[in-house]
């Protein structure tokens, strides 16, 4: 509801603030947004090197569920209270497996973790890839479902080997819909070299069983190089239901170092059976990217390796619509881009950058919600400004995504350059929504707190939309009405009453900027006038 103020004739001059009603139609041509707020809630650091796990980096991992923040790295699993921000629970992430029921051999690392609670199932999936250092020539994909909604409970596991055909599977992605549960992964031969990617589709509903099982997925074999494209993004659907799971990935990891122009895209049909099926990969013309540059830090010895192209993070589609970002290079800086695409024919709606002329950004992820809120958080650093937490809010309306400023989410206080040569950061966040709050978004980071010690930073943010104030001042026989130009698309008008059957007309007036407002001058009457802000 915006206001509405009334102006009444004769001597007296009045301000009586109404309600109007705020009318959501539009002119799709034309957008229109009130300025977004961002707040910050919860913000507390999580794990940190030396201290709670030994592995560089991170991969920072998390989501948020009814009660709780999970917390899922490389070498450990905690879980927070998502109201005091208090920690409850916490163990390695070996310990998780085996309370999970996986036994490991002798030597045995987890890594690459993925964890998404599921408010269709009211479930957690959990999932890494194990191996053994010294033999790394195949390896088993790990996969954890909770047996309730509360993380600290118990815990179901299962594991098996990852490709058949004996290729080893790295960088693996989790994706679920009402259907299934799939797991990916960047396949290398025992020389080390990439030889393609691979899928695995799970019928979601044995998963959910008492003893859950996986002996009915169906797995694509390797597929050979670059087909289907490189590190393959299974998308996070909560529709409730869907026809087919959506597959989107980069054409290759970008360090080709020339710029692309395609997404790569397929479907996986009946999920839910022992027999899914694989659709021929299309491409999705999208505009040119190329991988982004290494970011600085203050000290200017050494620069981060802030990955490539790939998109690292979950990519989460509502409705039709699927949401996605990475990182790129813009100009002479790393920088994110982001995507809308319509699943149900896999095209292109909107795309767009989030750049920052004083800022490198890097390892972004993307979260949106049912109100058309999007979010997008991700690291910044400069020769200034220390590896740092940002995020910024958007909102689509009439198919337009606007994003409003960077917002300092938590501040990094060091350089980080633990390794020689290549300093390595990442591989990836994490952003997602809290369903019993939608326009409440949780993000993981990782930011440096002290001198080569990496920490995670964990952020709840809340979004909304301010409602527009419109304002009037009268001079004589003028009254000036003015409102913020940061709310922008909305259109002035006017009435002369509030009955049921009023008919509101657009104000016609020139509108000037005067600093920070649009302003209108209007002749009063003798008669009641009404005026309202409507998009």
């Amino acid at each position: 509801m915006y206001p509405s103020h009334l102006i009444k004739p004769g001597a007296g001059f009045s301000l009586v603030s109404l309600l109007a009603i705020l009318a959501l139609a539009g002119n799709p041509a034309s957008p229109a947004f009130a300025a977004i707020t961002q707040q910050t809630g919860n913000n507390f650091t999580a794990a940190t090197l030396f201290t709670d796990a030994s592995l560089v980096p991170p991969d920072s991992d998390g989501a948020i569920g009814p009660n709780y923040f999970v917390e899922l790295i490389n070498g450990r699993f905690s879980v927070f209270d998502k109201i005091s921000g208090a920690k409850v629970q916490t163990m390695t992430d070996l310990t998780f497996w085996n309370n999970a029921g996986i036994t490991f051999p002798s030597g045995t690392t987890a890594s690459d973790p993925r964890i998404i609670y599921d408010p269709l199932s009211g479930r957690w999936f959990a999932t890494q890839i194990d191996f053994i250092p010294s033999n790394q020539f195949s390896n088993r994909f790990l996969l954890a479902i909770s047996a309730s909604a509360d993380p600290t409970g118990s815990w179901n596991g299962l594991a098996w080997l990852a490709d058949p055909g004996g290729t080893f599977a790295d960088f693996p992605r989790l994706g679920i819909d009402a259907r299934g549960v799939y797991l990916t992964g960047n396949q290398f031969n025992q020389a080390g070299n990439f030889v393609g990617t691979l899928i695995t589709s799970i019928p979601k509903a044995d998963l959910l069983l008492a003893t859950p099982t996986a002996t009915n997925r169906t797995t694509s074999g390797l597929i050979p190089n670059l087909a289907d494209g490189f590190s393959l993004q299974p998308i996070v659907n909560f529709n409730g239901t869907n026809d087919a799971e959506v597959v989107i990935a980069t054409e290759n990891d970008g360090t080709d170092f020339i710029a692309h122009s395609n997404l790569i895209s397929f479907k996986v049909q009946n999920a839910d059976t022992s027999a899914a099926t694989f659709s021929t990969p299309t491409n999705i013309p999208v505009p040119g990217y190329s991988v982004p540059i290494d970011p600085y830090q203050p000290d200017g010895q050494k620069d981060l390796d802030d990955g490539d192209v790939r998109i690292g993070s979950y990519v989460f589609q509502l409705g039709d619509v699927i949401y996605a970002v990475h990182g790129i290079e813009i100009g002479p800086r790393a920088a994110l881009r982001w995507y809308r695409l319509r699943a149900s024919d896999q095209t292109l709606l909107e795309a767009g950058t989030i750049s920052d002329t004083n800022l490198d950004l890097f390892y972004p992820s993307i979260a949106a919600n049912t109100n058309g809120f999007v979010v997008i958080a991700f690291n910044g650093s400069s020769t200034n400004t220390f590896v740092s937490s940002f995020a910024v809010a958007g909102r689509t309306i009439n198919g337009t995504t606007v994003f409003g400023p960077t917002t300092l989410l938590a501040s990094g206080t060091a350089n980080y350059e633990l390794n020689v040569g290549d300093v390595r950061w990442g591989d990836y966040s994490t952003t997602t929504v809290d369903w019993s709050q939608p326009d409440h978004f949780w993000t993981i980071q990782e930011i440096p707190l002290a001198p080569n010690r990496w920490s995670t930073q964990v952020t709840e943010m809340i979004v909304a939309e301010t409602p527009p104030v419109l304002k009037i001042v009268r001079t004589g026989n003028t009254a000036q009405l003015s409102w913020s130009t940061n709310d922008i698309g909305f259109t002035l008008q006017s009435g002369t009453n509030l009955a049921p059957t009023i008919v509101w007309s657009d104000v016609t007036n020139a509108v000037f900027v005067l600093g920070n407002q649009n302003t209108v001058s209007v002749t009063t009457s003798n008669a009641a006038q009404f005026f309202r802000l409507m998009r």
